[in-house]
């Protein structure tokens, strides 16, 4: 895992590449990497497989079994038209207006909730913003 300073470089410069200011999807991912990047205690590896997706991965340093609590992945199968799918064990967080997809074994070998965000939805942006909150609590006993 690269440490905060590593992974956090590298995000940063990932969104300093991503072309089009006005794009939603680059926006909210940075309001993601905000939010995670300000937590206490917080390590961010960023995985990168051009054409595929690039994956921004927070783990809090009291984890021990899993490598992560939240997966924030843009999708990158149209560079033109990205979209998001943020992640998380469904042991870590609730969905209580169930707008993530259940995805059994999914995260990592384990039962996972994933959210696709294909539109610009501040409501769901800043639900996504709660769920890392819950994540990221959960990732702390």
């Amino acid at each position: 895992m690269s440490d905060q300073n590593g992974g956090s470089m590298e995000i940063t410069a990932f969104i300093q590449e991503w072309q089009g200011e006005d794009q939603p999807m680059r926006n909210w991912f940075q309001l993601y990497f905000d939010t995670l990047s300000a937590m206490d205690d917080v390590t961010l590896e960023f995985v990168a497989r051009p054409g595929v997706s690039y994956s921004m991965r927070p783990k809090h340093k009291a984890q021990k079994e899993r490598k992560l609590f939240a997966m924030v992945d843009v999708i990158d199968d149209d560079p033109a038209d990205r979209w998001l799918s943020v992640c998380f064990y469904g042991d870590m967080i609730t969905d209580p207006e169930e707008r993530g997809e259940v995805i059994p074994g999914g995260l990592a070998g384990s039962d996972g909730y994933c959210f696709d965000m294909y539109d610009n939805d501040e409501k769901l942006a800043h639900y996504l913003v709660e769920r890392m909150r819950e994540g990221y609590r959960a990732a702390a006993v």
